[in-house]
């Protein structure tokens, strides 16, 4: 079952530059954490990756993540999601990085993308949450 992000911590995923620390799992292997950029767009919690990076590889195979985004200026007021990839999609997917490269790092494209690079977009819907601070 879906939920929301709380409004008073949806600054964490809109507007402040905080990285998010996302976990994914193959099946039965190991868990992967990787740091992400990451917006909200009032539904889906949004990242953004490239095909055939092991994030893509994973979140194919098994679509369950959980991650933690904390708040750069207080440490202590961070957010927890368990969740589910509602869709993957190329559609969009490079404006979206261009989009997080303005909130990010403040340049209208994303400076790191290499030739022949197909980008993704992956929405998850948040089922579980905790909160602190």
């Amino acid at each position: 079952m879906a939920t929301t992000i709380p409004e008073e911590f949806r600054d964490l995923f809109t507007t402040k530059k905080a990285f998010a620390h996302l976990a994914t799992t193959a099946g039965g292997a190991q868990p992967q954490v990787t740091p992400v950029w990451l917006d909200w767009d009032g539904t889906h919690i949004r990242i953004n990756t490239a095909r055939g990076r092991v994030k893509d590889r994973n979140l194919q195979k098994n679509p369950r993540i959980a991650l933690s985004i904390q708040d750069p200026d207080n440490p202590y007021r961070y957010v927890q999601v368990q969740g589910r990839v509602a869709e993957m999609t190329e559609r969009g997917a490079d404006e979206h990085i261009d989009a997080l490269a303005k909130k990010y790092i403040g340049q209208d494209r994303y400076p790191w993308k290499r030739p022949g690079e197909v980008r993704v977009m992956v929405k998850i819907v948040p089922e579980r949450l905790q909160t602190m601070g």
